[in-house]
């Protein structure tokens, strides 16, 4: 594992928990994520590990407890300041999120029009990261033209094409063949190499197994003791 940058927390949350209705997501999460740490989330199925990235980019707001990134409380963050914060991060969703009647490069220069920047700096990073992922050709496709593993790469696009500080994955092999799996974990470790803090959240304790990096595990919600996957 990479030694992290002078142990600096990033991201803090202290007693967090979180409720939808009657019903308890979340119970009594205390960590520090650090800054270029590649962490992974792990659990089954329905142990909160959505909920807790949805809670940091403000998806989804606490019902108690505390979420700092970077020293600012996400719970006293004024409306208008929420856009900013969210520049910090690039998101990976399990489904995708793709724009269907929007091409792969519209889909991706989403994220930099919203930033305000120029256009002609727009299609340079737009076609440098298409590059990067290994999709330039497929620019002006539409998404439901393409395959899974081509859907989630540009979603990968599409979070990294902002420079973001911290990169969330959710489930982002799931529905993936094992060489399209391969593929995205190693553009999400090589993104880790290049300085970003990358937060997966998987079941997958093969994936984990074969990545390294240090794994928290919830289950029903919980936060559980470290354990060997």
């Amino acid at each position: 594992m990479k030694e992290l940058d002078d142990q600096t927390a990033t991201i803090r949350m202290y007693h967090v928990n979180k409720r939808y209705g009657s019903k308890n997501a979340l119970f009594d999460i205390s960590i520090e994520i650090f800054k270029n740490e590649l962490l992974f989330i792990s659990g089954p199925s329905g142990a909160g590990k959505s909920t807790l990235l949805k809670l940091l980019y403000l998806g989804e707001p606490v019902s108690e407890g505390q979420v700092l990134i970077d020293g600012m409380n996400l719970s006293r963050i004024p409306r208008k300041r929420i856009p900013f914060l969210r520049r910090k991060f690039g998101i990976i969703f399990q489904d995708y999120k793709l724009i269907p009647s929007k091409t792969v490069f519209e889909n991706v220069s989403l994220v930099l029009e919203t930033q305000g920047q120029k256009k002609r700096l727009i299609q340079k990073k737009v076609k440098s990261v298409l590059r990067t992922v290994g999709i330039e050709e497929r620019l002006d496709s539409f998404p439901p033209s393409l395959s899974g593993g081509e859907q989630q790469r540009v979603a990968v696009a599409r979070a990294i094409v902002g420079n973001p500080e911290i990169i969330l994955a959710d489930e982002p092999t799931g529905s993936l063949d094992s060489d399209s799996a391969d593929t995205i974990i190693g553009l999400l470790k090589g993104f880790h190499q290049r300085g970003a803090t990358v937060i997966i959240a998987t079941h997958d304790k093969e994936l984990i197994e074969k990545t390294g990096g240090r794994v928290i595990y919830l289950k029903q919600g919980k936060l559980q003791p470290p354990i060997n996957l």
